[in-house]
This record gives C-alpha cells, structure tokens and sequence, in this order.
C-alpha cells in the first residue's frame, strides 16, 4: 500500500501513526498465511509534482494494489487520473466536493466533503432567523470547493450570501485588516469562515483588533477548522474566538475510542518525541478506519490472490505514464470497498456507499474559554435539535433548539444577524417630489441648513415607525423628482433606483404591486387601498314628468303586460262556455279579455267567475299583482322622497363603449392598470392636483376634460371630501395592498419596520394623523352610503313569480283542454278531415253551455231573498194580508219595489187550493210557520 502525505503537516503526523496502528491490528488479528500490507510512505512536501512523482514510483517501481493520500485536493486530483490509469483504488482524505466519487471509479474519498456541513450550518442561521450572512473563505481549491453549495443551502431558507471576502493564503496582516475593516461598515453581522487553521489563527487576532468579536456579531466556523481547532495557539482561541460556534462531524464516546486514543498517544510520543503534545484529531480516525476497511477487503479475497502488475506492451518511446501497467487486484479491492462498513469503527459510524463516506451527525460547539461546549446536533432527518433521538426516543428538553450559547462579547442574547453601520453612514432614503397631493408627501429644504425636509401623511407614518424601532436608526431623506415621460415612468423608477443601491428605502404614497415586489421588498401596508372610479353625478330626476315609469325596468314592463293579456285569455277561455258575462259580441269579449285581466291591477274586477281552474288561476294571479304593486309603490316612494345622487357612468365598461377619456395620476401605475383593461391609451390624460381632477370632471370628455378618474382609494377619498357634492365613486373597486415602505430584496429591515407599523396602527397615533391631514371625512361618508341611487327593479328579481303564474295559468288551460276534448271526442271520432274537425270544435266551444247547477243554485238564492222580504214585512205589518182569501187563484208578493207575480216555489195550484199547501221550495221551517200564522189571520 502506498501512502502521500505531507509530512512537513501536523495532519499527516496524525494520520501516519493511525495508519501504522491500523496495519498493526489488522496483522495481529490475521491467521497465519493470510495477505500482508506493506506500507510505503512517500512524502508529498506540499507540492502538487512531488505528490504526483511519489505516486508514479510507487505504481510503476513498487507497484502498489492501493494508495493512501494525497491530503490535498489539488494533489489529490492528479493521483486519482493515475489510479484510474492504473486500475489501483485511490482512498484520499480530500475533502473539497470538487472531487467526484461518480466521474472517477478508482476515488474512495476517505472524509466527509466539506459540502456535506453546508445544510447544518443553513440549519444554524435559520433557526436563529439571519436572513443575510457574510462569507470568508480562503482563496484556494479548498475554500473555493464549498462556495456554490453553501449559498444553495442558505438560498433555500430564504438567506442571502451578501458578500464574499476572500483571503490569501500569502496575505499579510494589514491586508486581513482592510478586509476587516471594509466588512465592518456593512450592515451584516454574520460571518461564515471557512479556512485552515493557521491563516484562521491570523484572521481571528485581527479580528479582535477590529471590534468585531463583540456584542452582536455572529461567527460560525467550518468542520475543517473546528475538528482541527486544538492546532491553533490557545492563547488566540482565548482571546480573540470566544462565543465562536463550530460545526464538526459526531464522534461518539465508546470504549474503542478510548483504548485507541491512549495507544496512539504513546505511539505519537514514541515517533515524535519532539513535539509539543497533539490531540488526536477527525482525519486520524478517519485514517485508521480507512486502512482497516482496505484490510478487511483484501483479506475476503484470501492468499490465493497474487499481488502483481499486467505490463503493458513494450514499444519504443514508452513515457513513465505508459510503463505503469494496471493492476489485476485493483479493481477485486474497489468492489470490496465501495460498499462496506465497520461495527467497531473508532470515529463512530464508517460506512463506505458507493466509494463515498456516508454523513453522521454533526455537532454543535460553543467556544468558551480554551475548550468546546456542545450546545446541539444537527441531521439530515431531523434537523437542529438539542439532543440525538436514542432509540426514537427524545429528550424532555425542547428538542427544537440549540442549548445556551455564550456568544461573542460574553452576550447571552442572540444575535440580529445586522447592525446599522458604525461608519456614520446614514439610512439613505428616497422620497418622491411631485406638484400636487402634498397631504401625503410633501418635500422641503430647510433654508439655512439645506437639509431635506418630508411631511404629510406617509412621512408621519416613517417618522413613527422609526420611533417604535428597538435600535436607532439614524437616516436622512433623498429627494426625487417624479416626472412622467417614455423614460422616467414615475414611481415604478423610483422603487427600480434600489436595485442600483442609490437608497436604502423609499417611502411615500408607494403602492404595494406584484409587479414591483419581483425587485424590491415591501413592508406590511400602512393603508388601505385599492382602485377605483369617479364620475360626476346626474340632475336630479324627482322633476322628471316620466319618473312613474323608471321604479321598473323595461323589460318588466313588457312582461308584466304580456302577462296581463295571458291571464286574461286563459280566464276567458275557461269560462266562455259557462258565464254569460264572458259571451256576447266579439267586440264585448276581446273588451273582457283586456278589462278583467288589467281591472286586477287595482282589484276593481266585479265579474263572477264559476270555474274552479279559474279561481285557481286568479289566486296565484291576484298574488303575483300583490307582490308587484307593493313593491313598485317602494320604489316610486323612494324615488320621490329620498334624495338620490344618480351617477353619469355606472362602470368602466361604460367608459370604453362610449369612448370617454380618462383621468389618473401622474406617475402612478394605474396607467397600466387602464391598459390592462383594454382601455384605448389614446384615451388617457394624466393630472396632478385634486383641482385639475376638479376641472377635468367639471368639462367632460367633449369640452377637453374627462368622463372619469380613475385613482387609488386613498387619492379619491380626498378628493371626494373636498368636493363632497359634485362627484360619486361608481363601478367595482380593484383591490390592492395599499401603501408600504420599500427596501432591497432580503433587506434585515424589512421583518423589524413591518412590526413597527403593526403596532403603530395598533395605536391611537394613526387616527389623530388621519384627522390632522385629512381632517373629518364624517359629511362624506355619509353621502358616500347614499352615493349611488338603487336601480329599478328588474325581470331577475320577479322571475320566479312569473314562472310560478305562468305555469299555474298554462296547467288550468291544459287541464280545460283535456276535459273539452274528451266530452267531445265524438266529434274526434268521426271520418271528417281535420278542417271539419276543427270547425265542429270551435263551433261547439262557441255555445253556451246550460249549467244547470248554477241555474238551481240562483233559484235557490232568489227564493230565500224574497221568502226573506215577505217575512219581514208580514213581521212589520201584519196587516198587510188583513182579508186575504184562503183560496186564491193568484198571490202576489210586494219586494219592497212593486208587486210582481208569485216566484217559483209560490206555485197557487188549482183554484180552491190552500194557500198553504202550495208554498214549496227551500224555506226554513220557521219562515213557514210565520208565513201561515199571517195567512190564517
């Protein structure tokens, strides 16, 4: 076996003496006859040719079956072409992910790549909530490897890499200063450092001397420097790396780790008696359990496997490459290699998948004092926890947390994440400048300091805000002018100048947009807001001679007649044949169509009607007249007595059919808003002032002026308080999320300000800074509920009734039909065309028809009235009949009116017959006895 290290290394001292352990255990525990391991050490000098001229002589002079090394990456890279040229395994404890296990077969990475801790360390940052960190890497092949897969891990928690500082492994100290230093005036405090131990020892002592290992900074180290962290000098971690965290891979106490631990130390002591003491680090573990799986596979194969090299064919100008020949047990090592694992590794769980280790939990550490205290773990599964799950069992403790952290400046509290410049520099903020709408935004400069000045309602709100903040934040306003040209689009420039770093916020009357939140980041909305119309209002319609008619649509007018002709057909039909008030002249009848039907209007209709189906069919009529009538005496009631402000426009599809122009705000992005609504841009005019909206409305379309201006609710609310009367909000408001301040994309301010406006609208503060620049909207608002006059009613809201009508009057008519045709089926029966039929039919509903029930029940009734009568005036006078004969041929009985012939059931019989014995008829007993006692006097 061969072996590349840098010997010159305190790494490569660790590792050798691992290695010499391991061969001594695997040889100890060998029976007698199986394979042995020769090692044969080469040293790489830190020089990539020394590294790759070692390699060469050990293939092609010693003809190794396996190479242990180079520790280097850019070493290691060169060594595995070889063993792939070769067919010999190549086990590197390299750790720079750029090293592909996949691209090369023959590469067994011997550690955990660096790109492996990424995720814990985006765990760390956020479960403290750092939205921006800063990362310092050093600039070789070992800091450059981890760069792309850390900003992914950051980038999918939402974290941005804000900057990269690279260092040179040949950097002197002032150069490490001005870095510092140049990090210091940003606004970041989370710094990622990932560098060798002794360029890391160099950075942290200028660290300290720059204030930056004080409260509020945050500095996580990676695996490399934390696993390697007792080679830097003490009195450094001391003094200029307390509250560092550290990220490390998991070693688990066990007893292998402690017996292996005091053999190397005696070991180590022996080889290099030397040197100062040297705790056993990561990579010597991962070197002894590295050897022993190359052990445990070459002894699967047996002594029957012959160690040798297949000579290539011999030819002329043979290079060293070309004379390497290939190993024939080469590839048998790999196989047994790539997937393995040992039970009793020393460094905790070793598993070999595929040639690549396979991850174990990483911990956590806090630097305090000269040591490390763990203060959690982090997995794959289960993320950041306190504590490891045993057996799937969890602690008591919340499991979802890091432990206490002592963090820099012997703070116990976490860490923002970013810190307002020490540098004096101030929060640059853009406010817009523009003509009119000042209650919102108004900009000044102070005569005599010429600082910028910002009021009105917005500016209030910021100033607030900046009060309710728990830092300060010093800041200073940026005037900028909105203009409305093809190259200067108003506000949408004004929230694009962040993208360029000429503010550190906007404020003012900037409304929240998708549109604009793809490149800047908004704070939560200060106002509600949303798009929509105003038009101005109509004359008022109360002196209208035709006002009785708009309480309907026209279309329920039409209904309603038609309706009435209906109802009046179909009582007509069923009763034509039964009712003499329905008979007569045609002229008569068509009369009585349109007089009963419409006389039910007003319920004046006097004629009987003797079908059931047309009684059914006047109750649900009457009913449906019932509804109408009240409803339109509402109507009509509040047209006449309610004053009622009638819109001139009643949407904005309005506006397009009728090609009015439109009014908005300068700069404002509801011009595209227009556009999107398919309004002709041709249309547009753009203005500045509640007076030029004032006038515009005031001409109209056709005098140079507009139909309607469209604007945001807040603009138009404003205006419509200071011209309460003379315009009305139509049509649908758009919705949209009202005012925010503005700030780059992932700004650490963004979180802190949208909660200090929460708690600032919370308050009392934002309706005393409504009334003082808007002042009382009470007036308005109370016009605002009765803005828009109700619509007449229309055939939607009655449908029902008429279906309900129409069908109850259709199934009377059927049902009439059926009984008329069956009574006259012989007429149906008969070998008559068609034609002759219908005459017959028609001819036969035209003839009365005798009802001989209704005859029998109007005799009845005339009977009793007069019965009634000759009672009464035989009880009032009785001598009326004082000499009446008891035989009479004829009786005449006085009606109040005259005396007329004796009615039907006063039959007189035969002369000589008593008078008594002829009355017949339905007359109550009592009435008899009364009618014969007078009689008989």
């Amino acid at each position: 076996m061969g072996i590349i290290l840098d010997m010159e290394t305190v790494v490569a001292k660790v590792m050798q003496i691992s290695i010499v352990l391991a061969l001594e255990d695997y040889h100890a525990n060998a029976g007698h006859g199986a394979i042995r391991i020769v090692p044969h050490i080469r040293d790489s000098k830190k020089d990539d040719v020394e590294a790759a001229s070692a390699a060469i002589y050990l293939l092609k002079n010693v003809q190794v079956q396996a190479i242990f090394g180079p520790q280097m990456s850019t070493q290691t890279d060169f060594v595995i072409d070889l063993g792939n040229r070769a067919k010999v395994p190549i086990i590197s404890p390299a750790t720079s992910p750029s090293l592909s296990v996949k691209e090369n077969r023959f590469f067994i990475r011997g550690a955990l790549p660096s790109s492996s801790q990424t995720k814990a360390i985006a765990g760390i940052a956020k479960n403290y909530n750092w939205k921006e960190v800063v990362i310092i890497y050093e600039d070789s092949s070992f800091g450059t490897g981890i760069l792309p897969h850390l900003t992914d891990a950051l980038l999918e928690i939402s974290t941005l890499v804000s900057y990269r500082s690279v260092i040179s492994p040949s950097a002197n100290d002032d150069q490490i200063l001005r870095e510092l230093y140049k990090l210091n005036t940003m606004q970041t405090k989370v710094f990622i450092v990932h560098l060798q131990p002794f360029l890391a020892s160099r950075l942290f002592l200028k660290v300290k001397e720059a204030g930056m290992m004080s409260s509020g900074y945050a500095w996580i180290i990676t695996d490399v420097l934390t696993g390697l962290l007792d080679l830097v000098d003490p009195t450094v971690i001391e003094l200029s790396m307390q509250g560092v965290l550290g990220i490390k891979p998991y070693v688990p106490r066990s007893n292998e780790l402690i017996n292996f631990t005091t053999r190397w130390k005696k070991r180590f002591r022996q080889e290099y008696p030397d040197m100062d003491p040297v705790e056993l680090n990561i990579f010597g573990l991962w070197a002894y359990d590295s050897v022993t799986a190359l052990a445990k596979a070459a002894a699967k194969m047996g002594n029957t496997a012959i160690p040798k090299f297949k000579k290539p064919e011999t030819r002329e100008n043979l290079t060293d490459l070309d004379a390497l020949g290939t190993s024939e047990m080469g590839s048998l090592l790999l196989d047994s290699m790539q997937n393995t694992a040992l039970k009793t590794a020393v460094s905790g769980e070793f598993r070999l998948i595929n040639g690549e280790l396979h991850p174990s939990p990483y911990q956590i550490v806090n630097i305090v004092g000269t040591g490390q205290r763990s203060v959690g773990f982090w997995t794959e599964k289960d993320g950041i926890s306190y504590k490891l799950k045993i057996d799937g069992k969890t602690s008591k403790i919340n499991n979802n947390q890091l432990g206490a952290i002592i963090w820099p400046g012997e703070s116990t509290i976490s860490p923002r994440g970013w810190e307002i410049p020490t540098s004096g520099k101030k929060l640059r903020v853009g406010v817009p400048v523009k003509e009119g709408l000042q209650e919102f935004i108004k900009v000044e400069r102070d005569s005599k300091t010429q600082a910028v000045i910002a009021t009105g309602f917005c500016a209030d709100v910021f100033k607030e805000v900046i009060q309710s903040l728990p830092y300060a934040v010093p800041y200073e306003f940026v005037p900028v002018p909105i203009t409305h040209n093809p190259t200067s689009p108003g506000y949408d420039d004004l929230v694009y100048k962040l993208l360029f770093k000429k503010h550190d916020a906007v404020i003012g009357d900037v409304t929240i947009s998708a549109n604009r939140s793809k490149y800047v980041d908004f704070t939560l909305p200060f106002t509600e807001s949303g798009i929509s119309t105003v038009v101005p209002v109509k004359e008022d319609d109360r002196k209208s001679p035709w006002i009785f008619m708009k309480p309907l649509k026209s279309e329920l007018w039409i209904t309603i007649g038609a309706f009435f002709l209906f109802i009046g057909f179909v009582v007509w039909v069923l009763e034509h044949r039964v009712n003499k008030e329905f008979r007569g002249p045609k002229r008569k009848q068509v009369g009585m169509i349109f007089w009963f039907s419409f006389s039910t209007l007003v319920f004046a209709h006097r004629e009987r009607v003797t079908s059931n189906l047309t009684r059914f069919v006047l109750i649900v009529w009457v009913f449906v007249v019932l509804v109408l009538t009240s409803n339109y005496t509402a109507s009509l009631t509040s047209m006449l007595t309610a004053q009622k402000l009638q819109p001139t426009i009643t949407n904005l599809n309005d506006l397009i059919k009728n090609g009015e122009y439109v009014g908005y705000q300068k700069g404002s992005f509801v011009e595209d808003v227009l556009k999107g609504m398919q309004f002709d841009s041709s249309k547009f005019r753009s203005y500045s002032t509640l007076e030029e909206y004032n006038d515009a409305l005031s001409r109209g379309s056709k005098n140079g002026g507009v139909g309607a201006i469209v604007d945001e609710l807040p603009y138009l609310r404003l205006f419509l308080n200071k011209y309460c009367w003379k315009y009305i909000m139509v049509g649908p408001t758009y919705k949209t999320a009202g005012f925010g301040f503005a700030f780059p994309k992932r700004s650490p301010l963004v979180p802190d300000f949208s909660r200090a406006v929460l708690k600032v609208m919370e308050g009392e503060f934002m309706n005393n800074i409504i009334q003082k620049w808007f002042g009382n909207e009470t007036d308005c608002t109370q016009k605002d509920g009765m803005a828009i006059a109700s619509d007449s009613l229309t055939l939607d809201s009655f449908k029902g009734l008429f279906l309900i009508a129409g069908v109850s009057a259709g199934s009377a008519l059927l049902i009439f039909l059926f009984i008329f045709l069956y009574q006259n089926r012989e007429i149906l029966a008969t070998d008559d065309s068609i034609g002759q039929k219908l005459s017959a039919i028609a001819k036969v509903f035209d003839e009365e028809k005798d009802n001989s029930n209704s005859k029998t029940e109007k005799t009845s009734e005339g009977n009793e009235r007069r019965t009634a009568t000759l009672f009464a005036a035989s009880e009032a006078s009785p001598e009326v009949l004082p000499d009446l004969p008891l035989q009479s041929p004829e009786i005449r009985i006085s009606d109040g009116l005259g005396a007329s012939p004796a009615p039907e059931g006063f039959s007189t019989g035969e002369p000589g017959t008593p008078v008594q014995e002829t009355i017949t008829g339905t007359i109550d007993e009592r009435f008899k006895r009364s009618l014969q006692e007078t009689v008989q006097r």
